[in-house]
């Protein structure tokens, strides 16, 4: 099959895929379309003709973003909601680890005006994943896992932030490698935490 004979679907996943290659070395922000063409070997005309502009573009992504994250989420198996839990921090350190672009391109989505449709898509991924990092916790509790007192609303926030505090870290330090590693101990502190003192 030749470029010019790729359906609109595959041209645009594969659009999506330029950009958060291009995103693991480049500034999002900087990030123009025609690099994003000549990334993959096409004209910006041809670019065009499965997106409106510039937006489009970025909104694709970050559509992908939030599916592709909130499934691997919600796909996540565990015989307790803290295993859930676990394994949700694990899996979203992998995902990140593997497409080292998407941080940089989120982080950057939320400098934006309040208004980019590419930013609501960004806080409604943060709302789902709060949502369901928060019924685990509430779960948790109920099943004596973690302490009866335990503050889960600000639980699922400090989740959320220590996802954001790994990743700033590895970008600081140009290494996504260390992640995993860190992220099991961070996780086993979080759990203490939660479990209380006895």
């Amino acid at each position: 099959m030749t470029r010019k004979k790729l359906p609109a679907d595959v041209r645009r996943a594969a659009t999506v895929e330029a950009v958060i290659a291009l995103a693991a070395t480049t500034n999002p922000a900087d990030i123009t379309t025609t690099q994003i063409a000549a990334y993959m070997g096409v004209t910006q005309g041809a670019l065009f003709r499965h997106f409106s502009d510039k937006e489009a573009v970025w909104l694709a992504v970050m559509g992908w973003t939030s599916d592709t994250l909130l499934a691997r989420i919600d796909a996540v198996d565990g015989a307790t909601p803290t295993d859930k839990l676990q394994a949700i921090f694990a899996a979203h350190v992998e995902f990140v680890v593997e497409h080292t672009g998407v941080p940089r391109i989120l982080f950057g989505e939320l400098q934006r005006d309040a208004d980019a449709p590419s930013k609501a898509r960004v806080r409604a991924l943060m709302s789902g994943y709060r949502s369901r990092v928060l019924g685990l916790l509430e779960l948790a509790k109920t099943q004596g896992q973690i302490d009866e007192k335990a503050d889960c609303t600000a639980a699922a926030t400090m989740f959320l932030g220590m996802v954001q505090g790994l990743v700033m870290q590895a970008m600081a330090a140009d290494d996504f490698t260390t992640m995993p590693a860190l992220s099991t101990r961070l996780f086993e502190v979080f759990l203490d935490g939660l479990r209380g003192t006895k």
